[in-house]
């Protein structure tokens, strides 16, 4: 999801890698729920996402999406995200005392949180989001050990590709927006809808699918 702004507005004007040292801890959040309402559809989820989300509820995608994910078009896009529910629209998976009930397998936007990402190019670096977070107490952490995800690299290098692959739709889009419908059913069917097996590594079959759309387009 783009932000209309500049790196100057929201961050400390550093960018961070994986090895940096960040002042992103917030020492477990002690129950604090802030960044856990209110945030409408801002929650967008990626494949992985969803596969961990499948995998950790022993849920389909279909089952998700009919209490806690729903549907929104991001720049173009249909892409699933984390639904908000009552008056203080807090996210569906908040507990009563406050805390992450999926805390173990949470989506990759909640995990790298206080934390943004900055792409250029076809790569992108972290930067320490300064607005977003209500505790300023935090503590200094390295960047892979606070996104706390097997293979950090691995991962980062699966965000690009997906990320790409966004830039690339669009700006399909942008020459033929009556591609809209079929490009969006594809993305859908191909990297959502179609299960994954929760038992095999989830990037092998991410990339067994990314010609699916990489030919069309």
């Amino acid at each position: 999801m783009k932000r209309n702004v500049t790196l100057e507005e929201i961050s400390d004007g550093r960018l961070y890698g994986l090895n940096d040292m960040v002042k992103a801890d917030c020492n477990d959040c002690k129950g604090c729920s802030v960044c856990c309402q209110g945030m409408g559809a801002s929650i967008v989820l990626d494949p992985f996402d969803v596969y961990r989300l499948e995998k950790g509820l022993s849920k389909s995608f279909e089952e998700l999406l009919t209490d806690c994910l729903e549907l929104q078009v991001v720049d173009g896009i249909v892409l699933p995200n984390l639904k908000m529910a009552g008056t203080e629209e807090r996210c569906t998976f908040l507990n009563e005392q406050g805390r992450c009930s999926i805390h173990a397998f949470r989506p990759g936007i909640c995990r790298i949180f206080p934390l943004g990402r900055y792409y250029e190019g076809e790569s992108f670096q972290y930067f320490l989001q300064i607005h977003e977070c209500t505790n300023k107490n935090r503590s200094k952490v390295k960047v892979h050990k606070w996104i706390d995800i097997p293979d950090a690299k691995k991962y980062d290098a699966y965000i690009c590709d997906w990320h790409n692959l966004l830039m690339k739709l669009e700006k399909v889009l942008e020459k033929k927006p009556e591609a809209a419908k079929e490009i969006n059913m594809l993305v859908l069917v191909t990297f959502y809808q179609t299960p994954y097996n929760t038992e095999w590594d989830f990037y092998e079959q991410f990339y067994e699918r990314l010609p699916v759309i990489t030919t069309r387009i």
